[in-house]
């Protein structure tokens, strides 16, 4: 007979990794803190209008295939997904913009317009990006960093200086345009560190960006949850929401269960998808792996400030993606990881959906998202929130050209706080823990409990780290070392 797993949380990996154990016959049980599952990619609604709450970009489109194919289904069975054209615009000034368009060849000319010479030198540079694309997301990311030797394949023998250079060694030693730089810089910042920290290897997510493209799910990423959830159910996982996990009960050094809204339930496995340094808090200090030094001494992605607005008429200058890049990202970046303070002037990101979607907001609107990458553990309130969302908003009528502020239905705002709230996330990161050369991989915090026996891990805290595809790839990883696990205790 099969045993009863527990699984704390309801976000990408855990929803993928249950659909993984049930499809291998397990009874596997699902408990959500919050009242709707989808952990950090849930959603809002409010007046007509729907926001992602959490992701708003779907990169990697085949990693999202391949989880589907493991169950006979493709991810056309539940969404349906349109490629963006432009991909994103990035400002650099006021009505001074570069659009990435939807093809290699395309952005090859936008480069060669701002500068000359340029689109060869992207050709080869993207061309290395996919041969590393190829390596990492077909192969490497499948391992569960449990050794160094799973680095060491013929593949990446000659590969190994890749992981002790940097991705911004490499681009601004052939792109000496700065704009030019800076875009080619955006993709790492998916991994949560500065491109000056992330190793030349990572140069993957560029071929992610401008090989394979930036789409959206038709009313918005949220339908990626929600195909989660039916597969799921349709395996058998069962979700139950309003449960907050009190402990994870612990007897002679083995699981037996959780305590959940002040009851006992019994588990002979539990899989915690749940913010990994809280999960441990769950724990008797005897039986956690990691002490609180070990996590201050982590290099965290961001947190980040987040506003939710509706306004009441179409904005113009902007597209579905909108970065602003008008100020030095190198000081902004300080702010984040060097010297941990509130920015002066931060770039942020902006995202509007119902130009693509008319799902996201009534007819006639906009909805649009605001995002601003701060460090985690700062300070937050509603007087430094107010205060950011108007140096945004500034900066924004100006650049884009267009009066906003006094087309404002309303404004729902996110940060800090609401992290550690709703996520228990540790200083009330938004990304997990940066891949950075000392935290990749087998460096990451593990799958596996070394301490309690019938005790997993998944999520953007280990292995293979932040973001919606590794979190998929993540829910896989725990699942095969779950059964794995079993097999060899039977």
């Amino acid at each position: 007979m099969k045993s009863n797993i527990a699984i704390i949380g309801s976000g990408i990996s855990s929803l993928a990794a249950s659909c993984y154990l049930a499809q291998a016959g397990y009874c596997v049980t699902i408990y959500e803190k919050n009242s709707s599952i989808g952990g950090r990619a849930r959603q809002l609604t409010k007046e007509g209008f729907t926001f992602d709450i959490g992701p708003t970009w779907y990169w990697m489109p085949d990693v999202f295939e391949r989880f589907f194919s493991d169950f006979g289904k493709s991810p056309s069975d539940y969404y349906t997904l349109d490629k963006l054209n432009p991909a994103y615009s990035v400002y650099f000034g006021k009505n001074d913009f570069i659009s990435i368009e939807n093809s290699l060849d395309k952005i090859a000319a936008t480069f060669e317009k701002e500068e000359p010479g340029t689109s060869k030198k992207l050709k080869k540079f993207i061309k290395k990006a996919q041969s590393n694309y190829d390596i990492a997301i077909k192969d490497l990311v499948y391992n569960p960093g449990v050794s160094p030797l799973e680095l060491i394949t013929p593949a990446t023998i000659t590969r190994l200086n890749l992981f002790f250079k940097t991705i911004k060694r490499d681009i601004r030693q052939e792109f000496k345009n700065k704009r030019l730089a800076k875009i080619l810089e955006f993709p790492v910042l998916f991994l949560g560190a500065k491109p000056s920290e992330t190793p030349s290897f990572y140069s993957f997510m560029n071929y992610a960006d401008f090989g394979l493209g930036t789409f959206h799910p038709q009313k918005g990423m949220y339908q990626v949850i929600l195909a989660l959830e039916r597969l799921a159910k349709s395996l058998g996982v069962k979700i139950e929401t309003n449960s907050d996990v009190e402990e994870i009960i612990v007897d002679a050094g083995t699981v037996k269960g959780l305590k959940i809204n002040g009851k006992a339930q019994g588990s002979n496995i539990v899989v915690s998808g749940a913010d990994y340094h809280h999960t441990e808090t769950l724990l008797k200090q005897s039986y956690r792996q990691y002490s609180e030094n070990y996590w201050r001494k982590k290099t965290f992605a961001p947190s980040a400030l987040l506003f939710y607005v509706g306004f009441d008429k179409k904005l113009k200058h902007v597209n579905h993606h909108t970065l602003f890049f008008d100020v030095d990202f190198d000081t902004h970046a300080k702010a984040i990881y060097d010297h941990p303070k509130w920015p002066d002037a931060p770039l942020f990101y902006a995202s509007f959906p119902s130009i693509t979607d008319s799902y996201a907001a009534p007819e006639g609107k906009e909805a649009g998202i605001f995002l601003i990458p701060i460090a985690p553990g700062l300070t937050d309130s509603d007087e430094l929130r107010a205060t950011y969302f108007n140096k945004v908003l500034d900066r924004f009528e100006r650049l884009t050209d267009q009066k906003v502020k006094e087309h404002i239905l309303f404004k729902e705002s996110f940060c800090v706080t609401d992290f550690i709230k709703d996520y228990n996330s540790y200083k009330g990161n938004a990304y997990g823990l940066a891949n950075t050369l000392t935290q990749t991989a087998f460096l990451r915090p593990k799958l596996k409990s070394k301490k309690v026996k019938n005790l997993f891990f998944t999520g953007q805290l280990t292995v293979p780290g932040p973001g919606v595809p590794p979190a998929l790839i993540s829910g896989k990883l725990v699942a095969d070392l779950v059964k794995k696990h079993n097999r060899l205790e039977s």
